[in-house]
């Protein structure tokens, strides 16, 4: 299966232009730089400031024309402005559990018998297919199963389907960690389920940080029909984070930062979903002390490839809000390791990650120790 992503702009042409903009939430800011500086902008020749600020005017009146042109094609094509806007839009943080619910819903407009459904948790997991009703006898040509508050059988009817028709599978498992917070230890933070689930033969296991990590779990995962695939997702807002990428998730473990050269960084921090955004502030951190450090995303280990961990490299620091269970071939006999291997508790997520040592400072002191 090929992916083919295109996007044709209507009676619309777009233009890159460098504009002069004043925000009033940067008034103070402006003050200050303004009062410590004045004898420097005084001292500017007249003409310089004349050459400046003609920028001004010009930007303002390109940018204008730019609203005025895309009022009038937002008002014309509703459908297309929408998303050429949500294209040019940088992303907020968001869930990857919503972003799944985006991809969900564009696969199943291009691919024929793409079904879903969930266990009584739709609105939580995020896998209603909008454009779909409910299958039932009456309505077979609708894509929503409703398994009724049965995990375990849903498991077992999907696994039917697939030895009968057959079928890919993809299973979403949301609400992967401490990060959820309040919901409570028992029943909704999974400590050891990750570890089983990379246990199994014949299963891709994704744990995606941002929406570039889930859309590529999903491209690998719909065209490896013969291989069931697990998308463990989190609830929090998070950000996109520099150097992901879709293509990147192929390799399963994929560099998405790194100031060193030659292959050799003095450290290199791994990390998985949630937690890498740690993993990259820490290595931040690091960077400023002189050190180099790449850092890796471990989205999937069925699919790693040894190019990312250079044997020669043995300070490793990995950090997942999970067991630390069989994360001991990938970061080797010297490397520290940072996660859970206790049940989970009820606080906010803040407390809790501070409590259980997911953290910044604690991925800081653990590749300090190693250098």
């Amino acid at each position: 299966m090929n992916f083919s992503f295109n996007y044709q702009c209507k009676e619309l042409q777009l233009c890159s232009t460098i504009l002069v903009h004043s925000h009033s939430g940067f008034t103070i800011l402006v003050s200050l730089i303004a009062t410590v500086s004045s004898r420097l902008i005084s001292s500017v020749p007249d003409e310089v400031k004349s050459h400046w600020s003609r920028q001004t005017p010009e930007g303002s009146a390109l940018e204008s024309n730019w609203n005025a042109t895309f009022a009038a094609y937002q008002k014309k094509y509703p459908e297309e402005a929408a998303e050429l806007k949500s294209i040019i839009t940088e992303s907020p943080g968001d869930a990857t559990r919503n972003l799944s619910l985006q991809c969900l819903n564009a696969l199943a407009k291009v691919v024929p018998g793409f079904i879903g459904g969930s266990a009584d948790l739709a609105s939580s997991n995020m896998t209603l297919l909008k454009a779909f009703g409910d299958f039932q006898k009456a309505t077979p040509e609708e894509r929503n199963l409703r398994f009724g508050v049965r995990e375990h059988g849903m498991g077992a009817i999907c696994n039917g389907i697939a030895l009968h028709n057959p079928a890919g599978v993809i299973y979403v498992m949301t609400h992967d960690s401490i990060g959820l917070g309040e919901d409570g230890p028992t029943t909704h933070q999974p400590i050891e389920h990750i570890a089983s689930f990379r246990a199994m033969p014949n299963t891709l296991m994704f744990r995606p940080t941002d929406g570039n990590e889930t859309a590529g779990a999903y491209k690998i995962s719909v065209t490896k029909r013969k291989t069931p695939s697990i998308l463990a997702l989190y609830r929090q807002n998070l950000p996109q984070l520099p150097g992901t990428s879709i293509e990147g998730v192929e390799k399963g473990g994929n560099t998405i930062s790194d100031n060193s050269s030659g292959n050799n960084p003095d450290v290199i921090l791994i990390g998985t979903g949630s937690e890498l955004e740690i993993a990259a502030q820490a290595a931040e951190v690091i960077m400023k002390e002189g050190k180099t450090v790449r850092v890796v995303s471990f989205v999937c280990w069925e699919l790693f490839e040894e190019s990312v961990l250079p044997s020669g490299v043995s300070a490793r620091v990995r950090i997942e809000a999970a067991s630390t269970f069989g994360w001991g071939k990938i970061y080797g006999g010297r490397g520290k390791s940072i996660g859970i291997n206790s049940f989970g508790a009820s606080p906010p997520a803040p407390l809790l990650s501070k409590e259980f040592g997911i953290t910044v400072e604690a991925v800081v002191d653990a590749a300090k120790s190693l250098l």
